[in-house]
């Protein structure tokens, strides 16, 4: 399992006095308001940061780095992925998972046919759609709906499925 997660990406600066503008990867935009800290990764070295504070702007997260008070100390961060620890992340709730923990792991139908494993997961607004990469190299598409999707064993790394009529 994953033991950090993706939750913005520094876009470029705002204003003069050291904020940032984040590209929020999180679909809880809201946490950035409870982050006391994030590890900055700029590709080749990991900084744990304090956060100082967190605003709102459109989509956009502006965000204040304790210790950071100029533009001129935050310029070098534009690009800089911003990453939670797993014990920081907001706790999924019952039937939710981490989307991190759910690739990779093996996809079995209800008559016990192995299908594949989850390659991705797309998010469609209505609900989620897991991507399945079948064996012989194809792509099978099931919804992440409870009529679909019977049993998650993140830890036994099998997700089981009922396969509606139509979804071959």
């Amino acid at each position: 399992m994953q033991d950090r997660f993706l939750v913005g990406i520094i876009t470029g600066t705002h204003g003069i006095g050291g904020e940032v503008k984040v590209y929020p990867t999180t679909d809880d935009i809201k946490r950035f308001k409870k982050l006391k800290s994030v590890i900055m990764d700029n590709g080749k070295r990991q900084s744990e940061m304090a956060v100082a504070g967190a605003r709102f702007s459109g989509d956009m997260v502006i965000l204040k780095f304790k210790g950071y008070d100029d533009i001129n100390q935050v310029e070098a961060f534009k690009g800089n992925e911003l990453y939670v620890t797993r014990e920081n992340a907001v706790k999924p709730g019952k039937d939710e998972y981490f989307i991190a923990d759910l690739i990779g792991l093996k996809v079995i139908s209800t008559d016990g046919e192995e299908l594949g494993v989850i390659k991705d997961v797309i998010e469609t607004g209505a609900n989620d759609v897991y991507e399945i990469k079948t064996s012989d190299g194809g792509e099978l598409l099931i919804p992440a709906i409870g009529e679909c999707i019977r049993e998650v064993d993140v830890a036994g790394g099998v997700v089981t499925v009922y396969l509606m009529p139509g979804l071959r």
